[in-house]
């Protein structure tokens, strides 16, 4: 065979292993080749903008690009995500969110923009928390029961504070359990709430862990309960409601996500980028001040858990007779 025919034969044969994906791993070698761009749902200055931004700056070094946070917020994230589903599926575009919170838009809003579970993949966990039952700190009840008991005498004049599709759930879930009747105050964010607690125009709230313990810490709140099946660590001493009679297990999560094509490569390098930051102990001391647990997960378990959230969200929504928005 000549030379000229032996080179032909050895470039459609490489050609070949190109089209038929064996050659598949050089995309993990050549990603990323731009900057990356990390999508925050919530304003600056927000936890979750906190801890975006911490995940672009340890993650910078390890992916050698630059990482700019993008804050596209509304909607309950739906903006966010929208805009990520969207983008090419090169990995250079990265949502980081709660995937548990992606999985209640999915049934508590009428037309969500995408389909989750058919759009949207996990590359990365980040860490489990819990929502929290709080009172304002002047309030005299120390226990859950105190609470309720109260609760019961005020009937349905008894008002309770949430702000997202989470505390929502979480408020009615008690509500069932306990046969309380408070009414549901819906607020933008967490801080609006803290003057109606103090005049008592509240008796409670449901609140993400970071503004509850963030509050508590500064003497404003007392948190009475967490929603998870299981205490924290971030959280150790907060009772679970369903340690108190109380049954739930409403856990949320923050990962990182990318448009459901991304190839599987690139998928383990952004997993493996998650992974070496949520291992170290600075991650954990960070991620337990926003009550958080670091999780590490690889792609599948993670992806299993989103479609698992996914399809449990659907049965909150009934049991908390909660109206689907828009």
């Amino acid at each position: 065979m000549s030379a000229r025919a032996t080179g032909l034969s050895r470039r459609r044969f490489i050609g070949g292993l190109a089209v038929a994906g064996l050659a598949r791993p050089a995309l993990a070698q050549q990603y990323p080749s731009q900057d990356l761009h990390f999508v925050c749902a919530f304003p600056p200055g927000s936890s979750s903008d906190a801890i975006v931004r911490f995940m672009a700056e340890k993650i910078k070094p390890l992916a050698r690009r630059t990482i700019l946070v993008e804050n596209r917020f509304g909607a309950s994230g739906n903006v966010a995500v929208e805009y990520v589903m969207r983008s090419r599926p090169d990995g250079h575009t990265i949502f980081v969110h709660g995937p548990s919170g992606i999985a209640a838009n999915m049934h508590v809003f009428k037309k969500p923009p995408i389909d989750a579970a058919k759009e949207v993949q996990v590359a990365a966990a980040i860490h489990r928390q819990a929502f929290m039952m709080a009172i304002d700190a002047k309030r005299p009840w120390k226990t859950l029961a105190e609470v309720t008991a109260y609760l019961k005498d005020k009937g349905d004049k008894a008002t309770y504070a949430s702000y997202a599709s989470t505390a929502t759930v979480m408020g009615e879930l008690y509500k069932q359990a306990t046969g309380t009747k408070a009414v549901e105050v819906v607020y933008r964010v967490g801080q609006d709430t803290l003057n109606d607690l103090s005049t008592g125009a509240l008796d409670y709230g449901m609140y993400d862990p970071v503004f509850a313990m963030a509050q508590a810490r500064e003497g404003r709140l007392r948190i009475m309960a967490a929603s998870t099946g299981q205490r924290l660590q971030a959280a150790a001493d907060v009772p679970t409601m369903a340690e108190l009679g109380v049954p739930m297990d409403l856990t949320g999560w923050f990962g990182a996500m990318v448009p459901v094509a991304t190839p599987r490569p690139i998928l383990e390098t952004i997993n493996g980028w998650f992974r070496t930051v949520v291992a170290t102990d600075e991650a954990k001391v960070f991620l337990n001040r926003f009550g958080g647990d670091p999780w590490l997960a690889g792609i599948d378990e993670a992806q299993a858990r989103f479609l698992k959230d996914i399809a449990d969200w659907k049965d909150y929504v009934r049991i908390a007779k909660i109206k689907p928005q828009g």
